[in-house]
């Protein structure tokens, strides 16, 4: 998890803190003031019905390291003892430290996304990798605005290799991800149905998770479900990565077919040679190992 001293913050983000406190350290990050550990940063958000900024006294009392305070905000100062880091935003503040941080420990970056399946490729990909790199991926459902640049402050430095998970429920919200992790590799598993009462169709869904490739390093790797048509427009626009198809149809870069089913999984092929067993049942299964395998080829 990120370890760095409140010089380095202020070398990394706009922000401000008393020079006094510029040789201390903070040690991982908190958003609930009920959980701090020490040497933490918390970090307070101006919710609909609690401002969180009302609890950094008490975090810094229970051994918070520092504290992110927005600009604005009331503070009295005769109930803070500790380090506060004046910010104009605290989530803006948030997601700049953590593509500062991810800079800094520099890891490739695989991006997961889809309407169904994020969960299952991210964690095949990390058990394919894991064994030969040091790997961390996103944990539970921390895929969103404030979600993602958590995950990235708990990367270890050595990490060598970071698989996040990006949810949205709108437009523009898995570009702004994008943009704030730069992948080297983006995936999309599929597209469904879900948040189409937000997106207004599956064409509108579509077009939101195509914006993982918004951020994607110049000349990375955009892998996509190639079975599915309405990819097909946004995946033409894309002409500074290298692009994979995956899925049934011939007219796919990676082929896959089911050649054996048994109750404890199946046989499938990929480009009519190669064979590989999975011990899950399921077509939408053989495309999510297929993604994974084609992550320790392609790292």
């Amino acid at each position: 998890m990120i370890e760095v001293t409140l010089e380095q913050v202020q070398d990394w983000i706009p922000c401000e803190i008393d020079n006094e406190y510029l040789d201390y350290t903070i040690r991982g990050v908190s958003i609930d003031s009920r959980i701090i550990n020490e040497q933490n940063l918390f970090i307070p958000f101006k919710g609909e019905h609690v401002d969180g900024h009302k609890f950094v006294p008490q975090a810094l009392k229970d051994g918070a390291g520092a504290a992110f305070y927005q600009k604005g905000v009331p503070l009295d100062n005769n109930d803070v003892d500790g380090p506060i880091i004046w910010v104009e935003d605290t989530l803006v503040a948030l997601q700049q430290l953590a593509k500062a941080y991810l800079d800094f420990v520099n890891p490739k970056v695989i991006a997961v996304t889809g309407s169904n399946g994020k969960t299952t490729t991210k964690d095949m990909i990390e058990s394919v990798l894991k064994p030969q790199f040091k790997v961390k991926k996103t944990q539970g459902n921390y895929n969103n605005e404030i979600g993602l640049p958590l995950t990235i402050l708990e990367l270890d430095i050595d990490t060598e290799i970071s698989i996040l998970e990006m949810g949205m429920s709108g437009f523009h919200e898995i570009e702004s991800l994008s943009l704030l992790a730069t992948p080297d590799i983006a995936i999309i598993t599929n597209i469904g149905e879900s948040h189409m009462q937000d997106l207004g169709s599956r064409e509108g869904i579509a077009q939101a998770k195509s914006e993982i490739a918004f951020g994607l390093e110049s000349g990375g790797l955009f892998i996509y479900d190639g079975d599915e048509p309405l990819l097909v427009p946004h995946v033409k626009t894309l002409t500074d990565c290298e692009q994979i198809s995956i899925g049934k149809g011939n007219d796919n870069k990676l082929t896959c077919q089911i050649k054996e089913v048994k109750d404890s999984g199946i046989t499938f092929e990929i480009n009519g040679s190669e064979s590989y067993e999975l011990p899950i049942l399921g077509e939408h299964n053989m495309k999510k190992c297929e993604h994974s395998l084609l992550q320790l080829v392609s790292i």
